[in-house]
């Protein structure tokens, strides 16, 4: 999105949900997980770990400065719809926001017009983008869809993840504004593209290792894959199974 005159990005777009979650029993072993979040109606604090109240059942992997809010655009649930009704899956799990257990909704924006680093102002919170998600077999036992870890991941509908660089509030129907975009040559959909589809392309990793709003994690991935000159294991994360 930009203006046509002066080709300046524009972001300026309402919050349609805002969503928190305690943490319950999850799937078919009862684990712990914070993956249902129901919708706000008031002003949720925004704080370096996200929303004040909000829970995660996996602290290793999922929350923490550089994942304190997750953002899923409510575009991709059309296609999602689709997908599941073809493979017998839960399709009403889509009727309202917070199927991928988001803490925000919105409608137009999506991993092709978000990049690494983009700080926006929401509500009176300032965030910063600082990497996709990397989908989980939760996803699996979410949608009653034993594929749906991979498809999120090979489709690139992935949402992404913010750290807080300045704590605030927000509540549906406060907007979300770009700030600063110092990357704009690395959207999700290509840091995506590294990750998932050109794997082994050196050169994009080792730039992607560089970035330095990119999440420590995420960095770390990609010096590993140029020195070992290999991909890493995803099948535990994708099915919950560790490989034979």
């Amino acid at each position: 999105m930009s203006d046509p005159l002066s080709g300046i990005v524009i972001i300026d777009i309402g919050i349609d949900a805002v969503l928190a979650g305690k943490v319950r029993p999850f799937g078919p072993k009862g684990v712990p997980s914070g993956i249902d979040k129901t919708l706000q109606d008031g002003a949720m604090r925004v704080t370096a770990t996200g929303f004040a109240g909000d829970e995660q059942g996996d602290p290793r992997h999922h929350g923490g400065p550089e994942k304190a809010l997750h953002h899923y655009p409510r575009d991709h649930y059309a296609a999602w719809a689709a997908e599941l009704a073809a493979h017998g899956g839960d399709a009403g799990i889509l009727s309202r926001p917070g199927a991928f257990g988001e803490n925000l909704s919105t409608w137009g924006l999506t991993e092709a017009n978000v990049c690494v680093g983009d700080r926006l102002r929401l509500g009176t919170a300032l965030v910063e983008v600082s990497q996709a998600r990397q989908p989980c077999w939760k996803l699996n036992h979410r949608f009653g869809h034993a594929g749906m870890s991979r498809a999120v991941q090979q489709s690139q509908r992935t949402g992404w993840y913010y750290r807080v660089i300045e704590a605030g509030e927000v509540r549906a129907g406060d907007r979300l504004v770009l700030h600063a975009r110092p990357y704009p040559q690395w959207t999700l959909q290509r840091l995506l593209h590294v990750l998932y589809v050109d794997r082994l392309n050196h050169e994009a990793l080792a730039e992607m290792a560089e970035l330095a709003p990119l999440a420590e994690s995420w960095k770390k991935l990609a010096r590993e894959r140029v020195a070992r000159r290999e991909v890493e294991d995803m099948e535990k994360r994708l099915t919950g199974l560790s490989p034979d």
